[in-house]
């Protein structure tokens, strides 16, 4: 592969420790996370690990000559994901990792709120869901930022799931993260009006 020359390709199960290593990498609102964590596995358990498991097919990383550096994820269909999460997902994880309310103040808040979203998982509203069905998770390392590899990726994922059927896709970004609010705007993504966190939305329907 040549040095300037990054690529986009599907998922595969082998990439599985670089997404862990890659969302913790930019949980600190796209900053490295990794000293608030003192599993660096726990945010990953909640925003990437289960995309790529349950949902492979709508998975892709961008990579270059020093390895994995990026990725997208998807599902289809939110309210399936949330169900299939409830059921295969969570359980294991609870057993894993008790409930904040349950520790002490030593817990960093990034650690705090991956805990609870195992114990008490967001469900995204339904009059969302309703119109954008799907959702994604998007994550990409500084060295391949501002490389068009984030519009590259949001492509493809938009692409396979238009082809799949899906009316809209939505996603959920912290208001501290002002330069994801930046690429999403620049992709071409519509945010919604005064909601926290913030909500971009596309539809995909013709």
């Amino acid at each position: 592969m040549a040095e300037d020359a990054p690529q986009i390709r599907p998922y595969q199960e082998a990439d599985l420790d670089n997404l862990y290593r890659i969302c913790v990498q930019t949980a600190d609102s796209g900053g490295d996370a990794t000293a608030l964590f003192g599993d660096p596995m726990l945010v990953g358990h909640v925003f990437a690990a289960p995309y790529a498991i349950f949902e492979p097919s709508l998975a892709w990383v961008a990579e270059d000559e020093a390895g994995v550096a990026g990725y997208v994820l998807g599902a289809l269909d939110t309210r399936a994901f949330e169900a299939r999460l409830e059921r295969d997902w969570w359980p294991a994880l609870r057993a894993r990792y008790p409930d904040p309310q349950q520790l002490s103040d030593a817990l960093s808040e990034p650690e705090r709120l991956a805990m609870q979203a195992i114990h008490a998982p967001f469900l995204a509203d339904s009059e969302l869901v309703g119109r954008y069905p799907s959702h994604l998770h998007i994550d990409l390392l500084p060295r391949l930022q501002g490389r068009g590899l984030g519009r590259k990726l949001i492509e493809t994922l938009l692409g396979a799931l238009r082809a799949s059927g899906s009316r809209g896709v939505h996603l959920h970004v912290g208001r501290a993260n002002q330069r994801a609010v930046g690429f999403y705007r620049h992709v071409g993504l519509t945010e919604l009006p005064a909601t926290d966190p913030r909500i971009f939305v596309q539809e995909l329907g013709d």
